[in-house]
């Protein structure tokens, strides 16, 4: 008796539906127009972070005058909150399906935030990253619009942290003008 070979079923993916293009689908609640519109308003607070980011480390390395020491040890608190921030929103934009950008091409194009010609004196250093951290605030918020109308609680606990930072850094920042 000559056995008849079987067709082989296809791999199980954990009942997860396939797109036509045969990438798995997102089901999270969270409908696909929502999720890009999340997703790209995250990308603009994460090219406006990193721009900070930079702008805030420059300035470090750079502060000089009487109040080097206060200065630089501030920009390193501050810019170490915005390098470990980058990941955790990156991340946040993979989780809702979209590619994070991740060129300074793709952030030049896509931040509201205007990096220095050169370097300035300290309290102008310090002047700019007051309205440095109120843009990310802005864009944060913006953003927190959209996450909310989209039921999007993970993107806005994840706002809402941000913002919290960049007030108060901000505000922090704003005394040292006073």
């Amino acid at each position: 008796m000559v056995k008849k070979a079987s067709a082989k079923k296809p791999a199980s993916n954990g009942g997860a539906a396939r797109s036509a293009a045969g990438a798995l689908r997102i089901d999270i609640g969270i409908s696909d127009k929502d999720r890009a519109a999340v997703a790209g308003g995250l990308s603009k607070l994460l090219a406006d972070t990193y721009t900070l980011y930079l702008m805030t480390h420059n300035f470090h390395w750079n502060v000089t005058g009487p109040m080097f020491n206060t200065l630089h040890a501030m920009f390193m608190t501050q810019y170490t909150d915005l390098w470990n921030s980058i990941d955790d929103v990156a991340e946040r934009i993979r989780a809702l399906g979209h590619f994070a950008p991740g060129t300074y091409r793709e952030f030049a194009k896509l931040t509201t935030i205007s990096e220095p010609a050169d370097v300035p004196e300290a309290l102008e250093m310090v002047r700019q990253l007051v309205v440095g951290h109120e843009a990310v605030a802005k864009t944060a918020r913006n953003i927190l619009k959209v996450a909310d109308a989209a039921s999007d609680e993970p993107t806005a606990d994840l706002l809402t942290q941000r913002l919290e930072f960049h007030e108060k850094t901000a505000w922090m920042l704003r005394s040292l003008l006073q």
